[in-house]
């Protein structure tokens, strides 16, 4: 009923599988769930909505950059998406050697699911940096 709606949640979804960490994404889906039934209830005016409502905002801050669909027959069929948040590092994901991940790590995986929260923590390192020299 709403295609274009339906096309922009579509891509704010693909930009917060690009930027947020699993678990973050696993408790967003919580806070989501929690803040609907506070809202349904009229509980709007609660501390416990603000507190879901801060949180919600908090994992937004780097939610940005640019997604591409193909539009066909009603399906929304992805193309591509990029952020300069994105937790995704090509040189992690390639097996090659490299400063940032050494394969020995693979014994303790901790270390491997640490990676994004590492790579996460550099980009906001680097846009402060930025923004400083500005």
């Amino acid at each position: 009923e709403t295609p274009g709606g339906t096309i922009l949640v579509e891509a704010h979804k693909q930009l917060e599988e690009l930027v947020l960490d699993r678990a973050t994404m696993e408790f967003k889906k919580d806070v989501g769930n929690k803040l609907s039934q506070v809202v349904y209830e009229g509980k709007w005016f609660t501390p416990l909505c603000d507190a879901l409502i801060a949180f919600t905002k908090s994992t937004q801050e780097y939610v940005t950059g640019e997604v591409k669909f193909k539009l066909y027959k009603g399906n929304i069929i992805k193309a591509g998406t990029t952020s300069p948040y994105s937790l995704y590092n090509e040189s992690l994901a390639s097996f090659t050697t490299g400063d940032m991940y050494d394969h020995h790590d693979a014994d303790g995986f901790i270390t491997l699911f640490g990676l994004p929260l590492k790579v996460r923590a550099l980009k906001l390192q680097e846009a402060k940096s930025n923004e400083s020299a500005k």
